[in-house]
C-alpha cells in the first residue's frame, strides 16, 4: 500500500539514531560512533542538496569530508570531534525531528478525505510540494532573468525552439483501474523552465508581467545586450545593475521592510494598504516637521484619513530606546559583544534575509508586515535594554544607584502606553462579527432548495463560506467551489466527492482526463467549422452538401454526436477525446439545448418578456478567446450535467476574466449572480428584484457595523461599500419597475444597517443621492451630497498645498477629485438644490488655484 516506503524508512531511521545516540553516550567503541554517526546524517537526508546525480556527488563529498573529521586524532587518545559533540547533535536532531513529526498530522487528515483537503497532502511526495509551496513557483535569487529577458533559441532545421530545462522528476499515485491492482506511483516530467539568454547576477526586477509596475518604482533606461532571435541579430533592452540594485533598495528593502519596521517603532498615517501613493500606508512619527516632510502638510489633511483609527504616532521613542539599547549591548565588553551578534543575526535572518528570499515584485496584494513579525520581536529585545542603558548611564552621575533604575523605569513605561493608547482602537474587534456574517449573506444569497453552487475566486469570498459551513454548520446543502483551485486535479478530485450535505458536482470526467498536465489548456479553433459543416452536410451550398455522403454523415454523427457545437457533444468527443489532435473546441459559439420543463421546476425567475416561451437553445459565445484553461472546462462540464435542476452561481466578487464571457446570461439574486439560459441583458433584466429584496432586507445580517466607533478596516470596509452598492443596485431596479415605495424601504433601511459614522460615503453613494432626489426626499438627498463635496473639497485644497514634487505625485488623485466635485455640483444644480450655489464657488476658486499650480 501507499506510504509503506516511508513508515520502514521512518522506523530504520529512528532505530539508527538511538543506536547513534547509545554509541555517543557509552563511548565503548569509536569507530562505531563514527559510523552510526554518519549513517545517520546520511539518512536525514542532509548532504544530499538538490536532485538528480549532483545531489548524491554532494552528499557522497560532504559524508567523506564528514568521515575525515570524525576519524582525524587531534593525540593519540583525543579526537577533533568528541563523543559529546556528537551525542548533543544527535540530541538536536532527535528534538528536531520530534517536532516535524507534527507534519505527520497533514497527512493523516488528507487521507480521511476532509471536505478542505488544500493541495490533498496525502503522501511523502505531495506533503513535500505542499510544504514547499510548490503551487506559488519560483524566483531567482542569485542569479537569474531580468523582466526584458528573452528566451534562448536553439535552430531546429528550419525553426526555432525555445530552450527549456526539467526541473526534478515528480511522482505521483497512479490511478487504479480496479481495486485488485497494486498501489504505486508513476514518474511524471518534472517543471518544465525555459532558459533565458540575458542574465543578472542577484536579480530583483524579474517578473516581465510588472514591467510597467517597475518603471513606476524607479526610471530604467537600461542598456541594449545583442540577442539572437533564430538567426538574426537584434538588441535587446534590459536594466542595468545599478538600476536593479536601486529597486532593491527603493521599493524591496525601503517600502517593503523599512516602511513596515517604521510602522512599528516610529507610527504609521493609516490602516490602508498603499502603493507609493502619499495618502496610504506610509510611516510617520507624530513630529509634524519631519511629516510635513514625508506626507504634506499634515494640518490640511482631510478628516477621512486623520481620523482614520489606524493613524498611531509614537513619536519615534521606541526607536530611539532600541538604538540606545542596540550600543548599550555592543559596547558592553566582550561578553556584551557575543550576546549583540546573537540578537543581530536574530534580527537580520527574520527580517532582511527574508527580504532577500521573497524578492517581491510590486502591487502586491496586500500589506506584508506579517512575514518581518520576528525581526520586529527581536528589535524590542534591544528596546528593553535601552531602558537598562538609560539607567546605566545615569547611576554614572548618581549616588544612589537603586534611584536611576526606578526613575528610568517609570519614565520609559510611557512608552509601551503610549503605544497601546494609540493602537487599541484598530486593534480591537470586540463586536464585529462581518466575516461571519457576510460569509452567510453569501450563502444566503442562494436558492433554498436544490443543493446549489457556487463559483468563488479569492481568499474573501472562499474562507468566510468554509468557516460557516465547516464550524457554524450552515447551509452545508451548498458547494462551494474555488475557481483558482479548480485548476488542480486534486481539487477537482475533491469536487468529486459530497461534502457535508452538499451531493458530488456533476463532473463526469475520470482522473486520467485531468491530471496534472492533461488538459490544462485547451484551444479554440473555430476555422475548424467549415470541415465539420462539410462533413455534416450543414454547408449552404448544395454542391458542397453532396460531396458528403449520407453514409459518411451517419458515421460523423456516430463518431461526434447529433450537434457538433453541442457542449454535451464537445466536451465528449473533443476535449475528453483519446486522440490528442481532437482536443480542442471547433467552434467560438457553443450552444446547450435547454429542458423547458427542468428550468419551470428550476425556481429561477423567468423574464416576464419570454411569457410562456422558452427558447430551445442556450448560445455562449468565445469570441475573442483563444483557449479554455481546465478550470473553465470544469465550469462548463458542471453547466452541461446540471440540466438547470441544480443552481449554479457565482460570486459578484469574481472577476469578469474567470465568468466565460457569459455575463448576459447571469441573473443577480444577492452577492451572487445565477446562471440561467437567457440573454438577460437583451431581455432588459438583470436583478430579481423580489428575490434580492427578500435578501437584504430580511435574511442579510451585517456582522455589528452599526455599532458605535466599531473597528473597520480597509478589507472589512471594502465588504462593507459591496453590501451599500447591492442596496443602491436594488433600490435602482425597484425605481425602475416603479415600485417606489419599496425603492425608499430600501434605502433608508441601507443607511440603518451601514450608517455613515461606521462607513463613510464615497463616489459610488452620489447615485444614493439622485434616487432620494428622485424620491422628494430632498433633506437626505442633501446630506448625502454635501459630505460626498465636503470631503472632495478637503481632499483637493490638501493636494493643492503640496510642494512641486508631492503634488506631481498626486495629480492623478487631484484631477479625480475634482472631477468629482464637477459631478456633485452637476446633480446639485440638477435637483435645485440649495447646496449648488455654495459648492459651484468654491469649485471656482479651486479651479483658478489649480490653474496657478499647473502653470
Amino acid at each position: 500500500p501507499f506510504n509503506t516506503g516511508v513508515i520502514f524508512y521512518m522506523v530504520a531511521l529512528v532505530a539508527i539514531i538511538v543506536w547513534s545516540v547509545y554509541e555517543s553516550y557509552v563511548e565503548r567503541s569509536r569507530k562505531r560512533m563514527n559510523v552510526a554517526f554518519l549513517i545517520t546524517v546520511a539518512m536525514l537526508g542532509i548532504p544530499f542538496y538538490g536532485y538528480g546525480a549532483s545531489s548524491i556527488a554532494i552528499g557522497v563529498l560532504v559524508l567523506t569530508v564528514l568521515g575525515i573529521c570524525l576519524f582525524y586524532r587531534k593525540s593519540t587518545k583525543t579526537y577533533r570531534v568528541s563523543a559529546r559533540a556528537m551525542n548533543t547533535t544527535l540530541l538536536s536532531v532527535m528534538m528536531m525531528m520530534a517536532g516535524y513529526s507534527s507534519y505527520a498530522l497533514i497527512v493523516i487528515r488528507s487521507t480521511a478525505n476532509t471536505p478542505m483537503d488544500q493541495n490533498s497532502p496525502e503522501d511523502i511526495f505531495t506533503l513535500g510540494e505542499y510544504l514547499g509551496r510548490e503551487q506559488y513557483g519560483t524566483r531567482p535569487l542569485f542569479y537569474g532573468q531580468a523582466f526584458s529577458s528573452r528566451v534562448t533559441l536553439d535552430v531546429k532545421g528550419e525553426y526555432c525552439e525555445p530552450r527549456q530545462k526539467a526541473g526534478k522528476t515528480k511522482y505521483i499515485r497512479k490511478v487504479k483501474q480496479s481495486p485488485e491492482e497494486k498501489d504505486s506511483y508513476i514518474k511524471m516530467p518534472g517543471r518544465i523552465d525555459y532558459e533565458y539568454a540575458q542574465n543578472m547576477f542577484f536579480p530583483r526586477m524579474y517578473s516581465s508581467p510588472h514591467a510597467n509596475d517597475y518603471k513606476q518604482w524607479i526610471q530604467i533606461k537600461g542598456h541594449d545586450v545583442p540577442y539572437d532571435q533564430c538567426g538574426e541579430q537584434i538588441m535587446v533592452n534590459v536594466p542595468t545593475q545599478w538600476e536593479n540594485i536601486k529597486y532593491f533598495f527603493s521599493y524591496q528593502f525601503s517600502f517593503m521592510y523599512w516602511r513596515y519596521f517604521m510602522w512599528n517603532f516610529a507610527g504609521r498615517q493609516n490602516d490602508i494598504q498603499g502603493n507609493g501613493e502619499i495618502e496610504h500606508g506610509n510611516w510617520i512619527t507624530g513630529i509634524p516637521f519631519i511629516d510635513n516632510i514625508l506626507i504634506s502638510n499634515q494640518e490640511m489633511m482631510p478628516r477621512e484619513l486623520k481620523n482614520n483609527k489606524g493613524h498611531n504616532v509614537y513619536y519615534c521613542l521606541p526607536l530611539l530606546l532600541g538604538i540606545i539599547g542596540l550600543f548599550w549591548q555592543g559596547y558592553r565588553g566582550a561578553k556584551g559583544i557575543r550576546q549583540f551578534w546573537v540578537v543581530f543575526f536574530l534580527f537580520f535572518m527574520t527580517g532582511i534575509a527574508v527580504v532577500l528570499y521573497l524578492n517581491q515584485t510590486p502591487s502586491q496584494p496586500r500589506e506584508r508586515d506579517y512575514a518581518y513579525a520576528a525581526s520586529f520581536y527581536a528589535f524590542a529585545i534591544w528596546i528593553g535594554m535601552g531602558v537598562a542603558g538609560v539607567a546605566r548611564l545615569l547611576q554614572d552621575y548618581c549616588r544612589m544607584k537603586e534611584f536611576p533604575a526606578a526613575l528610568v523605569s517609570l519614565v520609559c513605561l510611557f512608552v509601551p502606553v503610549q503605544m497601546a493608547g494609540q493602537t487599541w482602537d484598530d486593534h480591537d474587534r470586540s463586536g464585529r462579527y462581518v466575516c461571519r456574517d457576510f460569509g452567510q449573506n453569501y450563502l444566503m444569497s442562494l436558492q433554498e432548495t436544490g443543493n446549489p453552487i457556487i463559483f468563488t475566486n479569492g481568499d474573501n469570498d472562499t474562507f468566510p463560506l468554509w468557516y460557516n459551513q465547516e464550524t457554524e454548520g450552515f447551509r452545508t446543502d451548498v458547494r462551494t467551489c474555488n475557481l483558482s483551485y479548480l485548476q488542480t486535479d486534486w481539487y477537482i478530485d475533491q469536487m468529486k466527492r459530497p461534502a457535508y450535505d452538499s451531493p458530488a458536482v456533476p463532473i463526469t470526467w475520470e482522473h486520467t482526463e485531468y491530471a496534472e498536465g492533461v488538459n490544462d489548456v485547451v484551444y479554440i479553433r473555430p476555422e475548424v467549422k467549415e470541415q465539420i459543416n462539410k462533413m455534416y452536410g450543414l454547408t449552404a451550398s448544395k454542391e458542397k452538401q453532396g460531396s458528403t455522403s449520407p453514409e459518411v454523415q451517419t458515421n460523423v454523427r456516430d463518431a461526434f454526436g447529433d450537434n457538433p457545437y453541442e457542449l454535451k457533444n464537445i466536451l465528449k468527443y473533443w476535449v475528453r477525446s483519446k486522440n490528442e489532435g481532437l482536443r480542442i473546441i471547433p467552434t467560438d459559439s457553443i450552444v446547450i439545448k435547454i429542458d423547458k420543463e427542468a428550468v419551470r421546476r428550476s425556481g429561477m425567475m423567468i423574464p416576464a418578456a419570454l411569457g410562456n416561451s422558452i427558447p430551445d437553445y442556450m448560445h455562449i459565445s468565445l469570441k475573442g478567446k483563444r483557449v479554455l484553461y481546465k478550470n473553465e472546462l470544469m465550469m462548463l462540464e458542471m453547466l452541461a450535467n446540471t440540466n438547470w435542476e441544480r443552481p449554479i452561481y457565482i460570486a459578484i466578487s469574481v472577476g469578469a476574466e474567470n465568468r466565460l464571457g457569459m455575463e448576459n446570461h447571469f441573473i443577480q439574486e444577492g452577492l451572487a449572480y445565477r446562471f440561467t439560459p437567457f440573454d438577460m441583458q437583451a431581455l432588459g433584466v438583470v436583478i430579481d428584484s423580489e428575490k434580492m429584496y427578500d435578501n437584504l432586507m430580511n435574511k442579510f445580517k451585517f456582522g455589528g457595523i452599526d455599532k458605535p466607533d466599531v473597528y473597520l478596516d480597509e478589507n472589512v470596509m471594502r465588504m462593507c461599500l459591496s453590501h451599500r452598492r447591492l442596496f443602491m443596485q436594488l433600490a435602482l431596479q425597484l425605481w425602475n419597475e416603479n415600485k417606489k415605495e419599496q425603492a425608499l424601504k430600501v434605502m433608508d433601511y441601507c443607511e440603518q444597517v451601514i450608517p455613515k459614522a461606521n462607513v463613510p460615503y464615497e463616489g459610488s453613494s452620489q447615485t444614493m443621492a439622485e434616487l432620494y432626489y428622485q424620491l422628494d426626499m430632498k433633506e437626505k438627498a442633501d446630506r448625502i451630497i454635501d459630505v460626498l463635496a465636503e470631503d472632495a473639497v478637503e481632499y483637493i485644497t490638501w493636494y493643492l498645498g503640496m510642494d512641486n514634487m508631492q503634488l506631481y505625485f498626486s495629480f492623478a488623485n487631484l484631477d479625480y477629485c475634482l472631477t468629482s466635485l464637477a459631478g456633485y455640483v452637476k446633480t446639485m444644480n440638477k435637483y435645485n438644490s440649495d447646496l449648488a450655489a455654495v459648492y459651484t464657488d468654491q469649485l471656482n476658486k479651486l479651479g483658478e488655484v489649480y490653474q496657478i499650480r499647473v502653470k
